[in-house]
């Protein structure tokens, strides 16, 4: 009995520590980000809301930070998956252009992301939309 109560703790604590770290499959995408308002953390403080909806479409609010000030406080797009990788492109943001990310959890509820083109950062994940 003894031995099963150890076994049972060492797993509720080790399991934890496996999934940080662990990269984010298609289906894992699939699963734990679509259907999801995903929060961006961003170097000021706060953080930035983007909602992955079912039908592919991603869109975004930056009212909450102030972006109005800076650029279009809102926009939308399309997301989709290619291979392991998170893709969206926005009518206006980035100026339009496609990107992807690789996604690597980092904790519960938590990720960090990888852009193709090197950019870094970390989110979480919200609840579903």
């Amino acid at each position: 009995m003894r031995a099963g109560l150890i076994t049972l703790l060492t797993i509720a604590l080790i399991a934890p520590a496996a999934m940080a770290n662990e990269r984010f499959t298609a289906s894992t995408i699939k699963e734990e980000i679509i259907g999801k308002r995903i929060y961006l953390a961003v170097p000021f403080g706060g953080e930035f809301p983007l909602n992955y909806r079912p039908n592919g479409q991603v869109d975004g609010s930056g009212e909450a930070l102030g972006l109005g000030r800076f650029a279009k406080p809102n926009d939308k797009g399309k997301w989709w998956i290619n291979g392991d990788r998170l893709c969206q492109q926005f009518t206006s943001w980035y100026k339009g252009e496609p990107m992807c990310f690789e996604l690597i959890r980092t904790g519960d509820k938590r990720l960090k992301w990888i852009r193709d083109n090197g950019q870094t950062g970390t989110a979480r994940i919200g609840n579903s939309i």
